[in-house]
């Protein structure tokens, strides 16, 4: 595939009715989390007026889209709660946004009855972060529907080797899961799951490695291009544990400026969507590493 054809396949991708990748800008993707079991506590937001003040805000400075998640996934918390309330959460959520915003609106879900719900109720974008691998029912679900699609590496069994390899396959089986779906390959944007690939955790939604899990997630924000797959690529570093774990900072609400930095350098590598809690923050630095890469062509 030569660089032209490759550049305008990304140029026609899209997440929701937004063009993403290729000449197109990076994009922002604003997180809303409604879970009160989430690592970081700062980004809660569960009553009416707070994910309505949250939303208008992301919307004022700069989002492209509105991620909602009713349920924590971090891979070291103990944070399951049954469909019902995940649903609930996540629905309540979609209301206020569609009352107050046109955004495109991504559910943070693996599992298909939420899925099913938001979908019914406009939503865009399924982001699964077990990249259709958790729930057999998802690919049923998702098939009825002209969605979007983010893909997340994941696996349920341990991974060994190499880890970049390891992650190009594990996009490759997620694909494929989507083809059977008959899920257009422009509508669906690929995430390497920083901060999901671990020695040890204690809910279902990680990938099991038996090697440095920060070293891991430093290979493959260092090797974006090469992960890509003719895809765009979304990247969510936002307080992350590795940054926490660079800086000596265990707390989730100390590490912006970590952040910040580290979507810079995804930026430079080569990701076309950062999902962030920072809306405002990640904008300007995004703006500024897009202007000054040379190398975040879409090629």
């Amino acid at each position: 595939m030569t660089q032209i054809s490759m550049l305008l396949i990304n140029y026609m991708n899209k997440l929701g009715n937004v063009r993403v990748g290729g000449k197109n800008p990076v994009r922002i993707m604003g997180i809303l989390n409604t879970s009160p079991e989430s690592f970081f506590k700062k980004s809660i937001k569960i009553s009416k007026q707070h994910i309505s003040e949250t939303v208008r805000e992301m919307e004022t400075n700069g989002a492209d889209f509105i991620d909602v998640g009713g349920m924590s996934t971090a891979p070291y918390l103990s944070t399951m709660i049954s469909e019902k309330i995940e649903s609930n959460r996540v629905l309540d959520a979609i209301k206020i946004i569609q009352n107050i915003s046109n955004l495109p609106i991504s559910v943070d879900t693996c599992r298909a009855n939420v899925a099913k719900i938001a979908l019914e109720n406009g939503v865009e974008i399924i982001n699964d972060i077990s990249g259709l691998k958790y729930d057999p029912k998802m690919i049923d679900v998702i098939s009825n529907y002209n969605t979007s699609l983010i893909l997340c590496a994941f696996h349920s069994k341990t991974v060994i080797g190499n880890q970049i390899n390891s992650t190009k396959k594990l996009f490759q089986s997620s694909l494929n899961l989507a083809k059977k779906a008959k899920i257009p390959s422009s509508r669906i944007v690929l995430d390497p799951a920083i901060g999901f690939f671990r020695k040890i955790g204690k809910g279902p939604f990680f990938t099991r490695i038996n090697s440095d899990w920060i070293k891991r997630d430093l290979q493959i924000i260092q090797n974006l291009k090469s992960i890509k797959q003719h895809h765009p690529i979304l990247l969510s570093v936002s307080n992350k544990s590795f940054i926490g774990n660079l800086l000596g900072k265990e707390n989730p609400s100390d590490r912006l400026f970590g952040s910040i930095a580290a979507e810079v350098v995804c930026v430079i590598n080569g990701a076309d969507v950062i999902r962030t809690h920072n809306v405002t923050q990640t904008l300007d630095a995004v703006n500024v590493a897009s202007k000054l890469s040379r190398s975040h062509k879409g090629l």
